[in-house]
């Protein structure tokens, strides 16, 4: 597999950075989980589940998908339901967001067999034909060894069922074709006026001078497959529980 949407190619190092639509990186804000059980806990309940449809405790949403929507949802209420606006800043309305992240990456750890997760990555899932954890598996897709810091739940889950619903940046996939008519095809690392880098389908990294290209496309889908249907829901579950247990640093 290819968790192409999923990996950020550097996360940025100051506190609580935050990549567009994407979730904040670090821990929680202290104020965080006061201002949820202050303002949210009455109609939620205390574990984010007392709402039809909605269990904010496992990162499920009727209209939200991205931490900037769940942001904006809190602040602005939702039109014609019982969900109001809420006097917060930005500032606090992150953190209550980022504090129900982090309750939803618990929540995945804890349901999961991380154990039997890493089975799956390392074995019937053959996740290390294209993915790497700690100097283990390909280099052909991203390197998953801090895969839980970078991403939530949500998001790793979404990128094994659907990867082609969001694919980072950094993570596109290229296809060059020469003067002479060779095509390549890899993980872009790096391109500008006079040179192109990535890493190809054999792990071998090309440079190339932009001078010799014909073509230089980028790749709408996702190399990785869905495996919607090629894993059930516990293994699902327990392949979620592994990877978002990846912090970096040996398991």
């Amino acid at each position: 597999m290819i968790l192409t949407a999923v990996v950020l190619a550097a996360a940025a190092p100051g506190l609580f950075a935050q990549a567009p639509g994407g979730p904040v990186i670090g821990p929680p804000p202290a104020n965080g989980p006061r201002l949820y059980s202050e303002n949210c806990l009455q109609c939620h309940g205390p574990e984010g589940d007392a709402v039809a449809d909605v269990d904010l405790g496992h990162g499920r949403f009727r209209r939200a998908k991205t931490d900037a929507e769940v942001e904006r949802i809190i602040l602005h209420g939702i039109d014609n339901s019982s969900m109001p606006p809420h006097n917060f800043t930005e500032a606090e309305a992150m953190a209550v967001v980022t504090y129900l992240r982090s309750m939803a990456d618990r929540n995945a750890s804890s349901k999961g067999n991380a154990s039997h997760g890493e089975a799956i990555f390392m074995g019937a899932g053959n996740c290390t034909t294209c993915h790497r954890v700690n100097g283990k598996g390909s280099r052909v897709g991203p390197d998953l060894s801090e895969i839980g810091r970078l991403r939530h739940s949500n998001e790793i889950e979404q990128s094994i069922v659907d990867p082609d619903a969001a694919i980072a940046p950094s993570n596109r996939f290229v296809k060059l074709v020469t003067r002479d008519g060779n095509t390549i095809t890899g993980r872009l690392l790096n391109h500008d006026t006079f040179s192109v880098q990535l890493i190809d389908m054999k792990e071998q990294l090309v440079s190339m001078p932009t001078a010799n290209l014909r073509e230089f496309t980028f790749i709408d889908k996702s190399p990785m497959p869905s495996y919607k249907d090629k894993l059930n829901t516990q293994d699902l579950t327990d392949l979620v529980s592994y990877l978002v247990s990846l912090k970096g640093g040996a398991q």
